[in-house]
């Protein structure tokens, strides 16, 4: 049903399933599942339900949505809207009381402040290195406290100065070993 504004009204009791593609304004009342392709704005009202991959120009979402999201523009979650899937746009509004389970992409950044479209992004940025943990140095504290009792120094060991080092969950203890010369 297209209104006299150019939108397109899919209703409450009405399920589309397949491929959805267009150039005028849609709000989804009922349900559509598969693909969905559009060149204006996607409105999914409280009672709409998207199960689909959406490409649009701006997203308002007071329903649900499950898939993934991309806008040129914006994308929009009201108080009532729920999503789960990841979003890439440039520009992404999350209302408080909305719920999101996702990812979101928003392009990069440049240096002067400019966001760079998604195209460019290989050319613009260089490539990371793989960021890996720093090695943990010995405990030196152990090993001179272990010196300390081969030379009949006994008493209580020095502590490090500090809080203690946060351990990891699963992490692997260390053994030091001190070799006699």
């Amino acid at each position: 049903m297209a209104t006299t504004d150019g939108t397109t009204i899919i209703g409450e009791s009405i399920l589309i399933s397949g491929s959805l593609n267009g150039d005028e304004d849609l709000t989804v009342r009922g349900r559509v599942e598969g693909t969905l392709t559009l060149t204006k704005t996607l409105v999914v009202e409280p009672t709409g339900i998207v199960k689909a991959e959406v490409q649009v120009k701006n997203c308002v979402i007071a329903g649900v949505v499950v898939g993934n999201v991309t806008a040129t523009e914006s994308v929009e979650i009201t108080k009532e809207g729920r999503m789960v899937g990841d979003i890439a746009a440039p520009r992404v509004i999350i209302v408080d009381g909305a719920s999101f389970r996702g990812r979101i992409d928003m392009g990069e950044v440049n240096i002067e402040g400019e966001r760079l479209p998604r195209a460019s992004r290989a050319m613009a940025a260089p490539a990371r290195p793989a960021l890996r943990p720093a090695p943990r140095p010995a405990a030196p504290a152990k090993a001179e406290a272990k010196k300390g009792e081969e030379k009949g120094g006994g008493g209580a060991a020095p502590r490090p100065p500090g809080p203690p080092a946060p351990v990891a969950m699963g992490a692997v203890k260390r053994k030091v070993i001190v070799k006699r010369k």
